[in-house]
């Protein structure tokens, strides 16, 4: 039985499995992955998550239990979750990232969406059944009085779940992304609000990245379920519990990143991109094509700022990084396809036959990203609405010289904005203008900049943001 348990959608390992049946692991994807991989095997934790492909679902069906470890995989102790797709189908693209996402990132196009029916009554039914498949794994793996982390707004509902199973158990919820406020939380049904919050609080500790969306999670209990809120010492009382609110803001184990970032296929990468740029300014942005990192408007401001400083035409170039995701959801088809349009249009305006200003690749490859990150001269990165953002800490990690220029909305701004260049991500001019001084940046300035966003990038790394959260646990909560 296991003293520490995670509990996450997607696990730190994938599988593919080719047309002869052999099946390939690689490293899982997203911050949550990144920030938690290493840390998790260091402390001996069982990660508990889903099957997410036919891949993942063959390597469970070969493993005892659905525990990879003791099929011999080295992902350190990790059992995984054979959850019918169709549920999974429902709960992830139809409730975790088509409802949940949208409401907390404040993504839906108010006079069309959302409509909640019959159809989503349904949907939410799956929903339940993924978390109770969560709640039902981690009851049976975890030793009496284990400690259980549980992440994000796939598993709102897994520690009222798993409490009703194991009330020996002390239990966190973390909450990596934002959170709305209540005036558009309460877009939800009013019984899948309540039972939302109601499923967090009957955590014994619930951990945001930043304060922000910690007093908006404690706006939402006082204004909806009418809990008793005491915002100095962050606790929300209710149902005869007390639960304690945390702020955790995920930093970069620098390190680590480093070491990964000088192996020889990412040098490999650097020469080939060193070869593509020559002696070019570089503008560096990576993310997901996700709704809420405003890639189209991060080539909209690149556009007006080429518009307004034709000094730059052939000495800059913009390197995007733009990689798939969620393409189930037919929004997230569209926006891949704006974004690749748009970069299409800056190309024919502004490109000539010996400079092409901009370069955006749809592949994700994360040796390349590394690459991109050591040699860039400024690093973008907008979002209309993110939790923190591991791209604009990682970036001046690794990147001798970057500037950052950097959305307010990025929860990240709360740590990293005093040494960013700070913008409005709906206003392309002025983040057309803050690429302009970001190039332009005086260099003893752009090195006192990048060394203080350095030093707060790495101020609060995986290990140590871990072990905050399993202190909170060892709380006297009586």
């Amino acid at each position: 039985m296991n003293s520490v348990l995670v509990a996450s959608n997607r696990g730190p390992v994938s599988f593919t499995v080719s047309d002869d049946g052999v099946l390939t692991m690689k490293r899982g994807g997203g911050g949550l992955v990144s920030g938690l991989s290493g840390v998790a095997k260091d402390y001996g934790v069982l990660w508990v998550c889903a099957a997410l492909s036919d891949g993942d679902r063959s390597a469970v069906r070969q493993s005892p239990s659905g525990r990879l470890d003791q099929a011999g995989y080295d992902t350190g102790a990790l059992r995984m979750l054979d959850i019918p797709p169709a549920t999974f189908h429902r709960a992830y693209n139809a409730v975790a990232n088509s409802t949940l996402w949208f409401v907390n990132h404040l993504l839906y196009d108010i006079p069309n969406a959302p409509i909640f029916g019959s159809r989503f009554q349904r949907e939410w039914e799956s929903y339940r059944d993924y978390n109770r498949a969560f709640a039902l794994a981690l009851a049976e793996e975890a030793g009496h009085g284990a400690r259980v982390m549980v992440q994000d707004y796939h598993l709102t509902l897994t520690p009222a779940m798993l409490r009703a199973e194991r009330p020996d158990l002390r239990i966190a919820h973390f909450s990596h992304t934002p959170w709305a406020p209540p005036e558009y939380f309460s877009l939800l049904p009013d019984a899948v609000a309540r039972e939302v919050l109601e499923g967090i609080l009957a955590a014994d500790h619930a951990g945001f990245l930043t304060e922000r969306w910690a007093a908006a999670f404690m706006d939402c209990c006082e204004r909806l379920l009418g809990a008793q809120v005491d915002r100095a010492g962050r606790t929300v009382a209710h149902g005869g519990r007390t639960t304690r609110v945390g702020v955790h803001a995920l930093g970069v184990d620098g390190e680590a990143l480093w070491a990964r970032a000088c192996e020889p296929d990412v040098e490999s990468h650097m020469a080939a991109l060193r070869d593509e740029v020559g002696d070019r300014k570089l503008i560096v942005r990576i993310d997901r094509t996700e709704l809420s990192k405003n890639i189209v408007r991060g080539l909209l401001a690149y556009r007006e700022f080429l518009a307004a400083h034709p000094e730059w035409h052939g000495r800059v170039i913009h390197l995007a990084f733009a990689y798939p995701s969620r393409h189930d959801l037919p929004e997230y088809r569209e926006y891949t396809a704006s974004v690749q349009r748009c970069a299409q249009e800056i190309e024919d305006e502004y490109a000539t036959e010996d400079w092409n200003p901009l370069i955006l690749n749809v592949n994700d490859d994360y040796p390349r990203s590394l690459a991109a990150y050591r040699l860039a001269d400024v690093l973008l990165v907008n979002p209309i609405r993110d939790g923190m953002n591991l791209v604009a800490k990682e970036g001046p990690v690794l990147s001798p010289r970057c500037a950052l220029v950097l959305s307010r909305e990025a929860g990240a701004a709360a740590e990293l904005g005093a040494h960013a260049l700070v913008v409005n991500p709906y206003d392309v001019i002025d983040t057309a203008g803050a690429l302009h001084r970001a190039l332009v940046m005086p260099e003893d300035e752009r090195r006192r900049r990048r060394d203080s966003l350095e030093a707060a990038a790495t101020a609060l790394p995986p290990q140590k943001w871990l072990s905050a959260q399993l202190d909170a646990l060892n709380y006297d909560f009586s």
